[in-house]
């Protein structure tokens, strides 16, 4: 039996888990379709999934189509949860993108369709709801090829759409023959060489293979709420998409793409097999050299989870008994691919979370640490002095789900912090440091000299040496290394310091000594704790003298709007501080581009329907990061032992030592 793993991926409520309900009816999994309004599909499973009627978990359900099993994954369509889709990429054999036949192409559909594209990921694109009023086919179409690709094949025709008796037509084959042509010579030169002289087989054969080489997207219509246009949908997930791939004997190979917690709080892992097979009872060595042993596993079949002895290439399955196991993990031997790298931006967001109850300080910690095992990108930022927690966001509705995640999974009650955006800091010049073994005040038994130089933008932090490698043992040498990155999470301002070199130009140490007769005597031998102590106060100086400036998130965005409105939507735009440096009009709306601080997008977001009377429509995306030049440089609160104070830091220091 052949495998797929399809992605149902769309903006938010184009109707997309309605989709993958209908689906699952259509092929017997389900006797009676769940409705999102009514809280009671298959895949949202939470309890905020079905009061706010979204997906925020991706969710795994699994039909057969004649001797093709898939296993369908239903993603979240709101960009606060950009992340959860990004994971769920590494997995897909291909992906139904999904589009409201009455909003059409929306913010959230370019972005997806851009990294769905980028990736090489087979695509169809169903465009639902021609029961709805308002449903169009051709300007659904024009939006698609001028707004997602130019790429596309209409599958057929839509009759009555806007009415409940709209119905999807498929072409017959000379209609089919007619708009396959153009698109298919587009990448074929025999076909183009034989144009008009085709046969149809030919070109379906041709269909077939430029679809699973994602050179060109099939377009369906139809509306899962009647059940119009399915069966189409899917003949062409069938035969147009390509199975997975994988040797079953090969080496184990495969990716977590989720984790979450069972009823007695243990972890379960979803992964995506691609080489290999992985059974019950084998040991599985994971990053940092942790390991574990898979206890259970469950393979999707038939709409659920079963049981089984081992999961093969090509499958999805839930593993039991990794308690070290993470998100993103690889399972046996690591794949090089071009969908292990991200894709979406870094959240830019971060507030600090307060339990409403002071009592549940400790618990607080322990639940978020719980949550960002299965959401990697929620990162933790423990303030030890002021006792508070700081977490990291795509946006607001991030929010309500962590508060609801909390009270439901936790029974605890937290508030937020007002939310800002997350700078970072990048160094302006050179800068130097060095401090001697028993010089200068130095209280530690080790030599460390730094430098720090600036490096091009997104190449982090890297550390070089200028000493022998053998001038001293090498766990010192790491001890820096890994000390230097860690202090560079804050800098002169407070923010995670980027985009610099550091390197090592003095080391030093003092030789394992003891006196006559005696063991090691710590007070006179160099320990790797020496140059943990010491390392944060050289790289701090020298970060003052080459200096940094904060730099904040800018999003790029892209506004469509009524042209008549342009005249109030200017003057709020610069109030948000964002720059337009592309204006268009194209006949009654004008489309106006730019950039925005991430700061004041969702203060745009709030306004914008009232200047546009609800027809305005904003793209955001972050695009880089620029120097923060109006105002008040922010500051961060530090979490560290504040290198920047030498008194206070080593008063820190020896506090730790002595307790």
């Amino acid at each position: 039996m052949h495998m797929l793993n399809l992605g149902i991926l769309a903006h938010v409520d184009s109707g997309k888990t309605s989709l993958t309900e209908r689906l699952l009816h259509s092929v017997g999994v389900i006797d009676e379709i769940g409705s999102v309004d009514d809280g009671n599909t298959q895949t949202d499973s939470l309890a905020l999934e079905r009061q706010r009627g979204i997906t925020i978990k991706s969710a795994v359900v699994s039909f057969a189509i004649d001797d093709i099993t898939v296993n369908l994954i239903d993603t979240p369509g709101h960009p606060d949860f950009i992340a959860e889709v990004e994971r769920v990429l590494s997995v897909l054999d291909g992906a139904v993108l999904v589009v409201s036949a009455v909003e059409g192409v929306q913010a959230q559909t370019r972005v997806l369709m851009r990294t769905l594209q980028r990736l090489r990921i087979p695509t169809l694109v169903f465009v639902n709801k021609i029961d709805r009023g308002g449903a169009q086919y051709d300007r659904v179409l024009e939006g698609i090829s001028t707004r997602l690709t130019p790429a596309i094949v209409p599958m057929g025709q839509v009759g009555e759409p806007g009415t409940r008796d709209a119905r999807f037509t498929p072409f017959d084959d000379a209609g089919l023959q007619a708009s396959l042509l153009d698109p298919l010579a587009e990448h074929d030169d025999d076909l183009l060489a034989a144009y008009g002289r085709v046969s149809y087989d030919r070109l379906r054969a041709a269909l077939v293979r430029q679809t699973g080489e994602a050179l060109v997207h099939p377009v369906f219509f139809g509306s899962a709420m009647t059940g119009a246009g399915i069966a189409e949908l899917i003949s062409g997930i069938k035969e147009l998409l390509p199975s997975a791939e994988g040797d079953a004997d090969g080496p184990v190979s495969g990716t977590v793409f989720k984790v979450e917690r069972g009823p007695a709080g243990e972890k379960i892992a979803y992964a995506r097999m691609f080489s290999g097979t992985l059974r019950t009872r084998d040991r599985l060595t994971l990053r940092d050299g942790a390991e574990g042993k898979v206890t259970a596993i469950s393979v999707f079949d038939q709409g659920s989870a079963a049981r089984e002895e081992a999961v093969a290439a090509g499958r999805i399955g839930k593993l039991w008994g990794l308690s070290d196991i993470r998100v993103g993990d690889m399972i046996g031997a690591p794949r090089k691919s071009p969908i292990e790298e991200h894709y979406f931006s870094p959240p830019t967001l971060e507030t600090v979370v307060v339990p409403c109850h002071s009592a549940d300080k400790g618990a607080l910690h322990v639940a978020l640490t719980q949550l960002a095992e299965q959401d990697p990108l929620i990162n933790l930022r423990h303030d030890e002095v002021r006792k508070e927690i700081s977490v990291s966001l795509y946006g607001e509705v991030q929010k309500e789900v962590i508060q609801a995640t909390l009270a439901d999974e936790f029974g605890m009650d937290v508030m937020f912090r007002e939310t800002t955006p997350l700078c970072i800091e990048r160094p302006v010049g050179t800068g130097a440091a060095v401090e001697f073994n028993k010089k200068d005040a130095n209280p530690f038994l080790a030599t460390v000299g730094l430098r720090i130089d600036p490096a091009p933008v997104d190449s982090g932090v890297e550390f070089r040496l200028e000493v022998e490698l053998g001038a001293m043992p090498y766990a010192f040498f790491k001890a820096v290394e890994d000390t230097v990155k860690e202090t560079l999470g804050q800098g002169i301002h407070g923010w995670q310091v980027t985009d610099c070199t550091v390197t090592m130009t003095h080391s030093g140490y003092s030789p394992r000594q003891s006196h006559a007769h005696q063991g090691f005597d710590k007070s006179m031998s160099s320990t790797g704790a020496d140059f943990r102590g010491l390392t944060p106060l050289v790289v701090m100086s020298a970060l003052r003298e080459a200096g940094s400036q904060v730099y904040e998130p800018m999003h790029r965005f892209r506004l469509e709007a009524p042209a008549d409105t342009l005249a109030a939507v200017l003057p709020v735009l610069a109030q948000q501080r964002a720059v337009s440096q592309t204006t268009e009009i194209r006949g009654a709306s004008c489309v106006l581009e730019g950039v925005v601080p991430v700061a004041h997008v969702h203060e745009l977001e709030r306004q914008l329907p009232g200047l546009t009377r609800g027809e305005g429509e904003l793209e955001c995306a972050f695009d880089h990061y620029a120097p923060v030049v109006r105002g008040t440089v922010p500051d961060r609160p530090r979490t560290d032992l504040n290198p920047l104070d030498r008194k206070e830091y080593l008063l820190n220091v020896t506090r730790r030592v002595g307790s």
